[in-house]
């Protein structure tokens, strides 16, 4: 008899821990759907969770702004970083599908100029895709602190129209032309 109590014991026992840990993950949900709503009302200079990382919110962009170009730069870098490793992978398959002696480096052929050419091509491609990169993750550094969207050279803001045409801008046009056709 002392057998056949201990496994109901047991069950009794394992019955509320896994009740009370449903309940649990509504909680979760809950908190999770309240942080969701809380950027609506988020105030000047209070950070927020945006869609894919922390967001301050600044008195000349509102957060609804700020999270879809958050979502515009976390998507260009996917894209762009796909970009740069299909161009690495391209150049690195010119050189090694060519085997010695393959190649005709004659005056009449100009294969080997051609291959080389798009190697580097592709290669200073990829280095462009990666620099853009660089600059998407300086834009997404400069929205959690509160700075995007402001020119590095005056801090006046960059016109909304310029930040969704090119999300990572950090400068006002005048300041980038840098003067041309002034005099």
């Amino acid at each position: 008899m002392t057998i056949a109590k201990k496994p109901a014991t047991a069950a009794k026992t394992v019955e509320p821990v896994a009740a009370a840990a449903k309940p649990a993950p509504a909680k979760a949900t809950v908190k999770a759907a309240a942080k969701k709503a809380a950027p609506v009302s988020a105030g000047i200079g209070e950070a927020v969770m945006g869609p894919i990382g922390p967001i301050m919110v600044s008195k000349d962009f509102d957060i609804k702004f700020l999270e879809s170009q958050q979502q515009l730069l976390a998507d260009e870098r996917k894209s762009l970083t796909g970009q740069a490793l299909r161009l690495e992978f391209e150049a690195n398959s010119l050189i090694e599908d060519v085997e010695m002696g393959d190649v005709q480096f004659d005056d009449e052929s100009g294969e080997g100029d051609t291959m080389v050419v798009e190697r580097e091509r592709d290669l200073a491609l990829s280095a462009q895709a990666r620099q853009t990169v660089s600059e998407i993750d300086t834009a997404l550094r400069r929205m959690a602190e509160g700075e995007y969207g402001y020119s590095i050279v005056s801090h006046r803001p960059i016109p909304r129209e310029r930040l969704k045409a090119i999300p990572w801008a950090v400068e006002l046009v005048e300041e980038k032309v840098g003067g041309i056709g002034r005099r």
